[in-house]
């Protein structure tokens, strides 16, 4: 459980610094805010979906489920008889 912390945090910190720190550093101007709510929400909806896909990788749902006989009839009606 150790190894899947270690990503979670690294990637939990890399995004909020693109998200919380770097919008303080934008230099002043017309369109800082803009700039500021843009950083924001593009770290929030990244982190968002970098973190989806990596929860979903670790319980991976399965195909279906065939019996043998209907694998076999497969085999056979594809080309590669067994």
């Amino acid at each position: 459980m150790q190894k899947y912390g270690i990503s979670i945090i690294v990637f939990t910190v890399f995004w909020g610094l693109i998200g919380i720190v770097l919008p303080f550093i934008i230099p002043k101007g017309p369109n800082r805010r803009l700039i500021q709510v843009m950083l924001m929400l593009t770290a929030a909806c990244c982190w968002l979906f970098w973190f989806c896909v990596y929860i979903h990788q670790l319980n991976p749902l399965f195909g279906p489920q065939l019996k043998s006989l209907t694998a076999r009839v497969l085999r056979i009606l594809w080309g590669s008889e067994f």
